[in-house]
Parts: structure tokens; sequence; C-alpha cells
């Protein structure tokens, strides 16, 4: 599907608006000419649609036994495939369009963090927690629009909020959760955090090659995210559902 709007819409992405940081440099990957601009970039950001979909495989097998409801998880496996693919419309066309929803799939993934993290602390209905997330996510799209410069402090205040609100506030009310695998997705996302920043400083950079340390980033986020999935899934069952 994701290939055929490409074709579709492509292969001449000159015709749209490009992203912004096409005004310095989008990462060390030398852009091509063709369908996709950034080959390992975009190939590498499915490393999130299949964790994605293992996440949903896993909520729909009838071995469920986790205090995280099957219906957070179908959310969240949901968000992790939208990640990806709007990593892959950004990477494979560099056009701001592409760049929109690359961020969404950000906002979602902390805005799913955050209200994770306080539905468990304030004991919040499953659906209030539910709308709760719906109006962040709407809330944080509506700025992107409005001040699209903003994209990266924003998720970054957004990611510590979650971060914070979960480890002090509500792993205690997490009966059996294991801590270690949430505290290794913020180690494999800080070192994929240093990664981004040698390439994006052209440090660590090998332009033509498919080898690509923001490449390394998708796959370590993608590994990031999936520990802290496991995360929630270590959880007992007999505590109120976070979201439903």
């Amino acid at each position: 599907m994701t290939v055929l709007l490409l074709m579709v819409l492509g292969p001449d992405w000159t015709k749209y608006a490009a992203a912004t940081c096409t005004a310095t440099r989008c990462f060390c990957e030398t852009p091509r000419s063709g369908l996709i601009v950034q080959p390992a970039n975009s190939v590498s950001s499915l490393g999130f649609v299949f964790a994605g979909f293992l996440m949903i495989a896993l909520g729909s097998g009838t071995t469920w036994a986790s205090a995280m409801p099957r219906q957070a998880v179908m959310l969240l496996g949901t968000t992790a495939i939208i990640v990806g693919l709007g990593s892959v419309m950004l990477h494979a066309t560099l056009t701001l369009w592409g760049q929109f929803f690359d961020v969404v799939g950000m906002y979602l993934i902390g805005s799913f963090m955050l209200i994770m993290a306080l539905a468990r602390w304030q004991d919040i209905p499953a659906r209030s927690a539910t709308w709760a997330y719906v109006a962040l996510s709407v809330a944080l799209v509506a700025v992107l629009l409005i001040a699209p410069d903003l994209r990266r402090p924003l998720f970054t205040a957004l990611l510590l909020a979650a971060i914070a609100g979960e480890l002090i506030f509500a792993r205690p009310k997490r009966a059996g959760a294991r801590t270690r695998y949430y505290l290794g997705g913020i180690a494999v996302m800080g070192l994929a955090l240093v990664i981004w920043n040698l390439d994006q400083h052209l440090i660590l950079c090998a332009p033509h090659s498919l080898l690509q340390g923001h490449a390394a980033w998708h796959l370590m986020g993608a590994m990031s995210l999936w520990l802290s999935f496991t995360y929630y899934r270590s959880e007992r069952l007999g505590r109120t559902e976070a979201i439903a």
C-alpha cells in the first residue's frame, strides 16, 4: 500500500514543498533520484512496522495473560505501524507532507506513553483515558500545523514527561512489572540519540553507503519501543485497565 501510494504521488518529489531539513541537510544519507530518495533510512523505518504487527499478533493470541489490556496493545501496535510508515514517507520523499506524517507518529507514541503513565497513577477509567489520548494527540497535531519548528523540543518534552510520570508515579502501581525492560528501552534510546547526533552533524557519515547512522536510529528506536511494550506486558493481572 505504501509503495503504491509513493508510485501514485511520485517519483518527482520536487513538485511538493520540501521538508524543512533540506534547508541544511536531511541527515547523512545522500538523496537519490527516483521513487525512494533515501533508501537506507526508508527501509530501516520498517522496523517499527514489524514491531507493531508483532505486538498486535501477541495481543490477539489466546494465551495473553497480562494486565495490559488487549485494546491498549492494539493501539500501541497500530501507533508503531504509523510511526514506521510516517518515517518512510519522510525519507522516501523528503517532502514537507512526509515530514508532517513522520512527526505525527512520534507524537502518537509520546502521547500513548504519557497517558499510560497518568492512567495507571490516577486509576483513570479506560474510556476517559482513551479520550485523553485522543485529545492530547489532536492538540499536538494542531501545534505541529501552527508551529512546525517546535516539533523536536515539543517531542522531547513529551517523552521526558512520559518517562518521569511512569517511573515516579505509575511504576509503583504496576504489580509485578519488570522495570528493567523500561530502563533498557531508555538506555537503547539514549545510545540511539548519540548516533542520531553523530549522523546529523556528519561526524559519523558515509553519504553513499547503505549503512547509515540514522537507519540505526530507526532500528534502535523500534527496539526501545518493543522493550517498553514488554514492560507494560509484564504487569500482572488484577489491576485496573489503563487504556481500553
